[in-house]
């Protein structure tokens, strides 16, 4: 099963693109909660390319590493990767006052369809805010 969520950001797309692939943004953005942090990221953008952030709570009682391989790389346009046996595509919809940002990810078994998109929503989200406070 798929699942997409997608945000609006109020930046030019070069703005935006910047922010998604580079990995200090990333550890600055990359995050569900307030109690979770990225701790590190690295971003090899091509096609084969690897990446990889550190997701942690900040209690340090759990972390993981969310990592795969980038696909398909279309600059200012979409990025496709794998992580595991899943797959994901993000796509990068300029329009006229911003960018939409849309994920759609191969969902997993061990959390229900709504955590997943609760998740993964409010990391977008903290991108969106990441992004508008950077002007």
């Amino acid at each position: 099963m798929k699942i997409t969520v997608e945000t609006f950001v109020k930046a030019p797309i070069a703005k935006v693109w910047s922010a998604y692939t580079t990995p200090e943004d990333i550890k600055q953005w990359n995050a569900a909660s307030d109690d979770w942090h990225t701790t590190s990221s690295s971003v090899d953008l091509r096609d084969g390319g690897a990446f990889s952030s550190r997701m942690e709570a900040k209690d340090g009682s759990f972390g993981f590493d969310f990592a795969g391989t980038y696909t398909r790389i279309m600059p200012h346009q979409s990025i496709e990767y794998s992580f595991g046996d899943r797959s994901g595509l993000v796509e990068f919809l300029p329009g006229e006052n911003g960018v939409t940002v849309r994920s759609t990810f191969d969902a997993e078994s061990t959390h229900s369809e709504d955590m997943q998109r609760q998740g993964w929503q409010a990391i977008l989200d903290n991108f969106a805010r990441h992004v508008e406070a950077k002007r």
